[in-house]
């Protein structure tokens, strides 16, 4: 239980003190009622006495009573009823509330830190209000009357004829049969005559005379002159008193309906009050009327119309709070005891002490007295009762029945006189003098009495005052019989059926076991007497058991928060709503954050219901949020429950302020770290064939591979304008912000373009959400040039702004735990800087069947597409946290997050704005497959734009077209097929000679060192007027693997005036190309061992063609044409083909292979020359009948492209440092010998089959030759992986890596060819040996000059080289040594002897070679590269 002010040892006395009556004339009366008092009010606040008391017990043993107090009261003729009790004691714990500024102590259990009230003053009240205004009953005695005061005035005409009126009164009272009301002690009850003399009206010498009259009559412990209102009441300003009776008062004018005369309520005469109510002493009205009136109805009396229906539990708080307020205002203005000095309080408190020492405890001591002399003659004893007592207690127990087996026998009733009362009676005396022992001697006695003849309601009053008495008594007291108590409380509960004695018992015993510290036995008797039939008592004993709990040595904190709500929750039902709210808010303490979700649901649920009948609105929205902000367990029907009452109690809180700022809404979640920001406007449909650039848009998903690329394109393309610097002012332009996104700087977004910000909503409830008026909330700041800011704050309510336009979504509904995403716009007019704040709208929820409390849609509501049922207006805010900076070390060690700056762009001025649109653009395409499309570009803005340039990774899968007109060819104008290439037709004759033609990669935007990335495009006169539209051909070609193919173009492009904030801006586009095989290429080149046409020295090379249609006919592909095949070279051209002596057209169906050889020869030296203005040879050699010209667009865009990436690699140059060098000069020189520089060009035409339609697709496969011998491809090759190795564990000696040339490298450094007959007739048998002159010739390919080594001997003397060569021996010479300078041909004569006929292989000869200036190194054999077979035949 709650600390109480009192101990429970001063507690009890307190709550069982002698009564006293008061019998007062009206003259009497009316000198009280001066005072604003009755009399029993005026003597309450000094009713306890200031010193000790004694008296002598029956064996004339001194008792020392303390703190003795006495209860003064009017008598009552009608019994207390219990509705008004109940309405009283239901005012007096409303009355009761929390101090405003208590400091609620901390408790600090396990893991909890709870503020609990540790007082509670309105259990105290109750308790203190009940025990007083328990009515008197017959089974014990102890708020029976012992005495009575007799008043009369010293006004009075006939002072002493009043006080015998008086008496006579009193007499008829006590002993008509007509009165069952009020109880009386015994018989001979004490009168005490009090005459009141008015100091300051009446005449003091006649009361003395009077008093003097009343002493002899009465003698003088019976009487007494009190006299009172020393002054008049109006001049009570003079001097402060002191006012004791307000304390008293306020407890009690709520139940004091016996009005005062000049009160402001009215007299409630029996007359009134009773003619309809159960007559309960069987009085008559018309006796009753005949009463004075100082016997009113009781103050517990209700009106008829308080309690019409007279129930059990009747309305407990019909009235409560406003009966206690009007009270509340009918007191404050009254002083009491205004004509009362000092003086006449210190009379009051000697006439009190007079009193009790003359008059009340003599009457006691006899009464006690005479009493045990009863019922020591009555029961025949020898001794006194005290001394017997230990008899009773040592031996010969008799073994209590259980309560069960005792038969219901509460209806037996003892006479008045019967001696099991008196011992009662005498106990009761005992008890309320504080003699303790004997009292429970006595209550012990009449227990066992009262259990022999089943009397069950008198054995529990005796058990109850035992325990009490026993827990009471002085020195070393007994255990408390805890069980006496329960037995008690069992008996008045369930046998007497009487709630009001049972309840008594708890209390007296809970405070006992608390002040023992058995916290959890109070606990479970507390806990026990909740029942239905009190909801404030119930709630009242809750809380002390919840309050016990929390108390303990190991505080139990769930049980205490568990019977806190049971606690609210009686409260709610007793009508007490304040302290309903203030247990469930204290029980919230322990059950928040636990997840105990449903728990916490129900009591915010209960605290937001609460409040908002206590008109704590803020308190109500509050509680009310928590629940739906929470992620809620609750069904879906309980959730909407939740939110309609919370919009419902917002709207009532928003009324209250209609122009306060908006408030901020828990619904429906915002993530704010999702919210994404676009500049710009909305990317435009596709229309027809024209499709427009996909740029960047809220729909793409966020790629950080794609983003990177698209970052580096745009460096590569801002470093070129920049002369190949990238600008340190230079940032990366982001059309879309979002949480991947550099957000650490203001975002730059340009006037009149919309800025489209993306909510990401998220609803947690399982009830659809309707927003209503959803917009964007901004702050904007103009910037004028004029350097003034004036900054402005604009709501949404503002009408048209001229500054910034807000688009408002009407509806958007967000479905039961649904994630949605609102784009919301806003329209800059003016330049300066925009802060977007948050959302603003209204919130409500559709409109299902059920109801908030009767309350429905409200009238006005919004009708859209849905039915709304009720909504309000509020705001969430955008705050969005950057990301954690970990830079520095103070960075690392603390936790720091850096800005986040995507919804505060600045608004900058006017720029151009670029819209692209490819026409005809392909989707699939065949590897190789040239295409025709065009672009269109459009500015849209009012602004002219320049410096139009695209980049891209892929920069050899389109063209705009050579730098001349003379080599773009126009729209199609070629003879056959609408082709996307320039041809000419041809002469069939000349088929298989070449035709040459030359071009400048310089024209076509190549050269080393530049950035064939970055393609200018060719707008006429460079700018873009605003408005203006222009289209531009594309040339496309497929890439050469198959799939899908993902490429990036981006558009650059500036502002002819420079704008100081942004410098250039982008477009973006994403082609998706789908490639399918087509032809692989595969060629080889190798040198010529023929000498015949020798005048280009240095020979001729074979190249050798493969092509394969590996096209699967998917895209309904019929056959491939090839049409003409091209080569491109700076030293060397095709010159014929080889193969194909007829004119067969080369045909290849799917999977057919074709093969071509074609001879190759070195340009002309003039040709040559002009190798290093970049200019390349174009040969074609056609295989029909019209020739496409190799070195136009877009042929030679196409082949320049693929060459960039060779060009790209740096050139090796040639050395200076000789020495150093040497070696890496002669292994180049050597090298340089196998290279060659030969370009294969394949143009193809394809006859496609689509919708019985046949189509002719055209394109060009390359091939680039780089080395003798070699093969290369047209495809890329795919790299194979190594195979695993085995691993090593010993370390490899660390070889240098000599620079020796490859074998490959130097058999192509001198070139040999043995020009001999075929076969050669010779008469063996005339001539046994055969001579035959052979010519060996030795070139030399390198430009250094070379020593040369002819070795004629035969090497290997194995058999089988015996076989290969025949026996045939070279005649002269064995080795010859020569030196060859740069590119020399040698004729070497040789002679061959031969014994047999036969064939042989002359190849015999060996080559070694090395550089002149070079040691040996080098020195390896020529292979040569085929038999030189001779066919010697006999004549």
């Amino acid at each position: 239980m709650a600390q109480c002010v009192q101990s429970v040892q001063e507690l009890i006395p307190d709550s069982f003190v002698p009564c006293v009556a008061a019998l007062c004339s009206d003259e009497a009366e009316r000198l009280t009622r001066l005072n604003h008092l009755s009399f029993a009010e005026l003597l309450k606040p000094f009713s306890r006495l200031t010193s000790e008391v004694h008296m002598r017990d029956p064996n004339n043993q001194l008792h020392i009573i303390k703190n003795l107090k006495i209860a003064v009261s009017n008598i009552i003729t009608q019994p207390p009823q219990p509705g008004a009790i109940r309405k009283l004691l239901n005012d007096v714990v409303s009355g009761s509330q929390p101090a405003e500024g208590l400091v609620a102590n901390v408790i600090t259990a396990g893991d909890y830190d709870l503020n609990i009230s540790a007082t509670t003053p309105w259990f105290e009240s109750y308790r203190e209000t009940f025990l007083q205004s328990m009515p008197a009953s017959d089974h014990e005695f102890l708020n029976h009357y012992l005495a009575c005061m007799l008043v009369a005035s010293s006004n009075e005409v006939e002072p002493m004829e009043q006080f015998s009126k008086l008496s006579q009164e009193q007499h008829r009272i006590q002993h008509n049969n007509d009165y069952s009301y009020p109880k009386w002690f015994i018989p001979n009850t004490l009168k005490y005559y009090v005459l009141l003399h008015d100091v300051s009206a009446g005449d003091e010498q006649r009361a003395e005379s009077i008093y003097e009259e009343m002493k002899q009559k009465y003698g003088t412990q019976g009487c007494y002159l009190l006299k009172i209102n020393s002054r008049t009441s109006n001049r009570a300003s003079d001097e402060q008193i002191p006012d004791p009776w307000s304390q008293y008062l306020q407890k009690s004018s709520i139940q004091n309906q016996e009005s005062y005369e000049d009160g402001p309520c009215t007299i409630t005469s029996n007359k009134n009050s009773d003619s309809n109510l159960l007559s309960l002493d069987g009085l008559d009205n018309e006796v009753k009327d005949g009463l004075p009136n100082n016997f009113r109805a009781h103050p517990l009396q209700l009106d008829q119309s308080s309690d019409p229906s007279n129930s059990i539990d009747g309305p407990d708080h019909v009235k409560s709070a406003s009966s206690l307020h009007e009270t509340k205002k009918a007191n404050t203005g009254i002083i009491h005891g205004a004509c009362l000095t000092l003086t006449d309080h210190d009379r009051i408190r000697q006439f009190i002490q007079e009193f009790t020492f003359r008059g009340l405890l003599p009457h006691i001591e006899k009464t006690i007295r005479q009493l045990n002399d009863q019922l020591i003659s009555r029961k025949g004893l020898s001794r006194s009762l005290f001394s017997a007592t230990k008899k009773w207690f040592s031996g010969s127990k008799v073994p209590e029945k259980s309560i069960n087996e005792l038969k219901n026998t509460s209806g037996l009733l003892y006479p008045p006189e019967a001696p099991e009362l008196q011992i009662r009676k005498m106990a009761d005396l005992c008890f309320l003098v504080q003699h303790y022992d004997l009292a429970y001697s006595c209550y012990h006695t009449a227990k066992k009495d009262f259990l022999n003849d089943q009397a069950m309601l008198y054995a529990a009053g005796a058990l109850e005052m035992a325990a009490v008495s026993a827990f009471l008594q002085p020195g070393a007291p007994r255990p408390y019989p805890a069980h006496y108590m329960d037995t008690a409380i069992q008996t008045y509960r369930d046998i007497c059926r009487n709630m009001v004695l049972a309840e008594r018992c708890v209390l007296l015993s809970a405070e006992i076991l608390k002040s023992q510290s058995k916290y959890s036995e109070a606990a479970a008797l507390l806990i026990r007497l909740t029942s239905e039939d009190s909801d404030l008592r119930s709630a009242l004993l809750l809380e002390q058991a919840a309050h016990c709990f929390i108390n303990m040595k190991s505080p139990m904190v769930r049980k205490y928060a568990f019977h806190m709500i049971l606690a609210g929750h009686r409260f709610s039902k007793a009508g007490q709503k304040k302290h309903a709210l203030r247990c469930y808010c204290q029980a919230m303490q322990v059950y928040k954050g636990k997840g105990w979700s449903l728990a916490e649901d129900h009591i915010n649920f209960t605290i937001g219901r609460q409040s908002y009948t206590l008109r704590q609105l803020d308190n109500a929205v509050s509680a009310f949020r928590h629940i739906l902000i929470n992620e809620s367990k609750q069904s879906a029907a309980q959730q909407g429950a939740f939110l309609r009452e919370y919009l419902y109690v917002y709207k009532n809180v928003s009324q209250l302020s209609p122009d306060g700022p908006l408030p901020q809404l828990p619904l429906p979640y915002i993530n704010s770290s999702a919210t994404r920001v676009f500049f710009g406007h909305d990317r435009r449909p596709a229309d027809g064939e024209k499709q427009a650039a996909t740029h960047v848009s809220l729909d793409q998903e966020y790629d950080s591979e794609s983003s990177q690329q698209w970052r580096e394109l745009e460096e590569q393309v801002v470093a070129m304008v920049n002369k190949g610097i990238i600008p340190s002012s230079f940032y990366p332009t982001q059309y879309c912000l979002n949480s991947y996104s550099d957000n650490s700087r203001f975002p730059l977004a340009v006037v009149e373009e919309p800025i489209t910000v993306e909510v990401a909503f998220r609803n947690p409830l399982k009830v659809p959400l309707l927003l209503t008026d959803l917009s964007l909330l901004w702050k904007f700041q103009p910037k004028d040039f004029s350097g003034k800011d004036n900054e402005e704050v604009k709501e949404l309510i503002t009408g048209e702004p001229e500054m910034i336009g807000t688009e408002v979504i009407s509806e958007f509904l967000i479905n039961s735990e649904e994630s949605k995403v609102a784009r919301l716009k806003l329209f800059p007019h003016h330049i300066g800087e925009l802060h977007i704040l948050g959302v603003v709208y209204n919130l409500g929820t559709i409109q299902g069947s059920m109801t908030v409390d009767g309350i429905g849609a409200l009238p006005g509501c919004h009708t859209g597409k849905h039915s709304l049922s009720m909504s309000v207006r509020g705001r969430q805010d955008l705050e969005i946290q950057g990301p954690r900076l970990n830079n520095t070390k103070e960075e690392k060690t603390s936790i720091k997050y850096g800005p986040d700056r995507r919804l505060d762009p600045i608004i900058t001025e006017e720029m151009p704005l670029l819209e692209v649109f490819f026409i005809h653009f392909p989707t699939g395409l065949l590897c190789g497959e040239i295409r025709k499309a065009y672009v269109e570009f459009v500015n849209v803005s009012k602004c002219p734009l320049t410096a139009l340039k695209v980049v891209s990774k892929r920069p050899e899968f389109f063209t705009f077209g050579g730098n001349t007109a003379v080599l773009t060819p126009l729209s199609p104008s070629a003879s056959e097929n609408c082709s996307a290439y320039k041809t000419v037709v041809t002469d069939s004759t000349s088929v298989c000679t070449a035709l040459i033609s030359s071009a400048s990669s310089v024209d076509f935007g190549i050269s080393i060192g530049s950035q064939p990335e970055v393609i200018p495009v060719p707008l006429p006169d460079t700018v873009l007027l605003p408005g203006a539209s222009v289209q531009l051909p594309m040339w496309l070609r497929g890439p050469d693997e198959e799939g899908v193919h993902e490429i990036n173009f981006l558009f650059y492009y500036e502002s002819v005036e420079k704008q100081p904030k942004i410098r250039h801006r982008i477009l973006r586009h994403t082609a998706v190309i789908c490639t399918s095989r087509s032809l692989n290429v595969r060629a080889t080149v190798c040198r010529s061992n023929s000498l015949e046409d020798e005048e280009g020295r240095g020979g001729n090379m074979l190249v050798f063609v493969d092509v394969e249609n590996t096209n699967t006919s998917e895209a309904g592909v019929k056959e491939f044409h090839i049409v003409q095949v091209s080569s491109s070279s700076k030293l060397w051209k095709l010159q014929n083909s080889v193969n194909l002596a007829e004119n067969k057209e080369a045909k290849l169906a799917s999977r057919e292979k074709g093969k071509f050889c074609f001879k190759a020869v070195r340009c002309k030296e003039k040709e040559a020359a002009m190798q290093a203005s970049e200019r390349y040879t174009f040969a074609d050699i056609i295989f029909g009948n019209e020739q496409i010209i190799s070195s136009a667009s877009p042929c030679a865009d196409f082949f320049y492209r693929s060459l960039s990436s060779e060009l790209k690699k740096p050139q090796a140059q040639l050395s200076l440092h000789t020495e150093k060098h040497s070696i890496e000069d002669a292994v180049r020189l050597i090298q340089k010998c196998s290279e060659v520089d030969l370009n294969i060009i394949i143009l193809w035409k394809a006859y496609v089959v689509e919708d019985s339609k046949q189509l002719i697709l055209e394109g060009q496969h390359h091939v680039i030759l780089h080395t003798i011998g070699k093969e290369a491809f047209s495809y890329p090759q795919k790299q194979e992986l190594p195979e695993m190795e085995l691993l090593k564990f010993f370390r490899p000696e660390n070889t240098a890596v000599s620079s020796r040339p490859s074998v490959d490298q130097l058999s192509n450094l001198i070139k040999t060819s043995l020009h001999y007959p075929e076969s050669f007739n010779h008469p063996f048998h005339q001539k046994s040996l055969c001579l035959v002159p052979v010519t060996l010739l030795l070139s030399n390919c390198s430009k250094a000059d070379v020593d040369v080594i002819v070795d004629l001997r035969h090497k290997t003397t194995s058999p089988e080289a015996l076989e290969i060569h025949g026996s045939f021996t070279w005649l002269g010479q064995t080795q010859y040594k020569l030196q060859l300078k740069s590119q020399e041909i040698h004729s070497l004569q040789l002679k061959a002897c031969f014994v047999h006929t036969g064939v042989y292989n002359l190849g015999t000869p060996r080559v070694f070679a090395k550089l002149s200036d070079q040691v040996t190194v080098f020195e390896t054999s020529q292979q040569n590269s085929m038999p030189a077979l001779i066919i010697i035949n006999n004549m």
